[in-house]
């Protein structure tokens, strides 16, 4: 917190690491909050005996979100018709919830970008759900913003290979993007660690593009945070 971190969503990619962030939660409030969900590489693992489970937790008052969830085309470790009917089962829970909604997508954007657009969860929200590590364009971005769909970058944004997500850095309205680490993954060296530090370098980097002040990326970073989770 010294470093300016008052916020780290923690979410669940399995019903054992789901129970694990929401005892994350209770011992470091308010700093910490937890999601809880099945990640799309973890789908065919999950029976049904722990999908009952999953929507156990998600009525835990501990629960601030439904993820991570989404589509994952780029490594296929489930099958995409047993990702998709994860996805489907999740987005009907965090509906019934009135929960925002942590979406995962790699190389899945046309169906992640079908998928949230039918969705109808949270319909009276200003902020409904967020595109984590955000590896979409201009494009992607642009349909999904005024639907309530905030835009996450990690530290990836500072590559110049990440013209999509670069562009779309620069064209999205001030107020609908969050900084995050996506810890462990995604650092800024590929021995170091990822710590919530990380989210500075990437504030930063949002703050060059966006022709802004770092101050001023973290100060609406920090609004959308609370638009989609509460403050």
């Amino acid at each position: 917190m010294e470093a300016g971190i008052e916020r780290i969503m923690v979410p669940g990619w399995d019903l054992p690491s789901s129970l694990a962030a929401l005892e994350l939660a209770e011992r470091h409030a308010p700093l910490i909050q937890a999601a809880v969900g099945v990640h799309p590489h973890h789908a065919a693992e999950t029976n049904e005996a722990a999908w009952r489970s999953v929507d156990i937790l998600s009525a835990d008052p501990r629960c601030s979100a439904i993820g991570e969830i989404g589509l994952d085309y780029f490594r296929n470790l489930s099958a995409p018709d047993v990702q998709r009917e994860a996805l489907g089962h999740q987005l009907a829970l965090a509906a019934t919830r009135d929960l925002p909604i942590l979406v995962h997508d790699r190389e899945a954007h046309a169906d992640v970008t079908a998928a949230l657009l039918a969705w109808a969860g949270r319909p009276q929200a200003t902020a409904r759900g967020v595109l984590h590590a955000f590896s979409g364009d201009a494009s992607m971005a642009a349909r999904l913003v005024p639907h309530g769909f905030l835009v996450s970058f990690a530290f990836p944004i500072s590559f110049r290979s990440a013209a999509g997500p670069r562009a779309a850095a620069s064209a999205i309205p001030a107020g609908s993007y969050l900084v995050e680490t996506d810890a462990p993954y995604l650092g800024p060296e590929r021995d170091g660690r990822n710590e919530p530090t990380t989210a500075l370098r990437v504030a930063a980097e949002l703050a060059r593009l966006r022709d802004a002040v770092p101050q001023a990326i973290a100060s609406e970073a920090r609004a959308a945070y609370e638009r989609l989770i509460g403050p």
